[in-house]
C-alpha cells in the first residue's frame, strides 16, 4: 500500500504521536504478505524493530471471499464426494480472521517468548506494546536468513537445524499444546554466527485440547510401531474414520498413516532428502477422496499444514534426523512427566548424525 495509506493506519491505531517514539522509520516496506506489510524502524533507545501494518479492509473481505468460493464449489460438477471442502474452508476462514487480530498475535508472541525463554536454539522477538494495536504489531527485529537459503550449509549444521525444527514441532503439540501453525519458511530466520533460529509471525497460533493430543500421540506411536490395529482404533476415536469404511478405505488410510509416520519407524537417522513421502501420499489421495465418509477433525487442518511444512523444510535442507528417538523421548515424558525433570524432552540433536 502507498505511504499515505500505511500512515493512516498507524495514525488510527496508535494516535498521532507514534512517530515520536521512533528514532527512524522506513516508509518503504521491507516485506509484504497477504494481510499486511512490514516496515523497519528503530526505537529511541536504538533497538531495531519490525512494524507490521495491516492492509485496510482486509479483515472485512475474508468472509465474503470464502462465501464466494463456497458458492463456486457448489456449482462445480464432478468434485469428489469425500473432498468435504466446506469444513476446510470454514476452518481457513476462522484462522484468517484470527490472524487479522494483531492484539491476539501480540499475546501469542509473548506466550511463545515465555514458553521458549530458556530454549538453547530458538528465540522469539519481544513485542513493543506501545507501538502495537489491533492492526499494527511492533516487535524486535529478527536476525538471520530464511531457511530456504540454508541449503549450502554443511550437512551437520543442516541435520542439527532439522532436528531442532522437528523437536519444536513435537514440543508445541505435545508439551505446550499451543502451536504456531504457519510453516512458511520465511518465519524461521537462521543466524549462522550464533547457530540459532528466530521465530516470526505468531498470527496463526492455536491451542489443542488434551483429549485430542492424548489420542494423536498414540496414532503416531502406533505408526512408529507399525501397529495397524491400533492405528485404526485410535483413528476412529479421533474421528479420522467413522467405523463404517470399507476394507479398501481402511487399507488406504493405513498406507497414508504409515507413509506419514515413516520418519518414526524407518531407518535412523531418517534421511528426509532421500524420501518420497509427499509423492506417495499424493498417489493415495484420489482413491481416499472417493472413499472418505466424513471430514477430518477440525484441529487436524492446521496441525497437518504445520507438520507437512516441517517435513518439507527438512526435505529441502536434506536433513538427517533421529526422529524415532526424538519422538519416543517425548512420548515417555508426555505420559510420565516426572521422567523429564526439565519438563521438556531430552534432545538428541547433539548426537552424531552418522548411519
Amino acid at each position: 500500500m502507498p505511504a499515505w495509506q500505511s500512515r493512516a493506519v498507524l495514525d488510527a491505531e496508535l494516535g498521532q504521536g507514534w512517530r515520536e517514539q521512533l528514532q527512524e522509520f522506513q516508509e518503504v516496506p521491507v516485506a509484504a504478505a497477504s494481510l499486511g506489510q512490514v516496515h523497519r524502524g528503530r526505537l529511541r533507545c536504538g533497538t531495531p524493530v519490525a512494524i507490521k501494518v495491516q492492509y485496510p479492509g482486509v479483515a472485512r473481505s475474508i468472509g465474503s471471499d470464502v462465501e464466494n468460493l463456497l458458492t463456486l464449489l457448489s456449482l462445480t460438477p464432478g468434485l469428489p464426494k469425500g473432498l468435504f471442502a466446506a469444513p476446510a474452508l470454514r476452518a481457513l476462514q476462522r484462522e484468517l480472521e484470527l490472524e487479522c487480530d494483531y492484539e491476539r498475535e501480540a499475546q501469542s508472541t509473548q506466550k511463545f517468548r515465555s514458553l521458549l525463554g530458556s530454549d538453547r536454539f530458538f528465540r522469539v522477538p519481544a513485542v513493543v506494546p506501545a507501538l502495537s494495536a489491533r492492526r499494527v504489531l511492533c516487535t524486535e527485529w529478527g536476525r538471520g536468513a530464511a531457511l530456504e537459503r540454508c541449503r549450502g550449509l554443511p550437512q551437520e549444521r543442516r541435520d542439527q537445524i532439522c532436528t531442532e525444527l522437528l523437536r519444536l514441532c513435537l514440543q508445541e503439540l505435545f508439551q505446550f499444546r499451543f502451536m504456531q501453525t504457519d510453516p512458511n519458511w520465511a518465519n524461521f530466520l537462521y543466524d549462522p554466527e550464533r547457530h540459532k533460529v528466530t521465530l516470526l509471525d505468531f498470527g496463526a497460533c492455536r491451542s489443542f485440547e488434551k483429549e485430542f493430543t492424548d489420542l494423536y500421540i498414540e496414532v503416531i506411536r502406533a505408526a512408529a510401531d507399525r501397529d495397524e490395529e491400533k492405528i485404526l482404533s485410535k483413528s476412529r476415536e479421533l474421528k479420522f474414520l467413522t467405523g463404517f469404511e470399507s476394507p479398501a478405505m481402511e487399507s488406504l488410510h493405513l498406507q497414508a498413516v504409515l507413509l506419514l509416520g515413516e520418519p518414526f519407524w524407518g531407518s535412523q537417522p531418517f534421511d528426509f532428502g532421500a524420501q518420497g513421502t509427499a509423492r506417495g501420499v499424493r498417489g493415495l489421495l484420489p482413491q481416499m477422496l472417493r472413499g472418505r465418509l466424513g471430514p477430518p477433525p477440525e484441529p487436524s487442518y492446521a496441525l497437518h499444514r504445520k507438520l507437512g511444512g516441517v517435513f518439507m523444510a527438512c526435505a529441502h535442507l536434506g536433513g538427517r534426523v533421529r526422529c524415532r528417538e526424538l519422538f519416543l523421548q517425548l512420548h515417555s515424558s508426555y505420559w510420565h512427566p516426572n521422567n523429564t525433570p526439565s519438563g521438556a524432552p531430552q534432545n538428541p540433536a547433539g548426537k552424531s548424525q552418522q548411519h
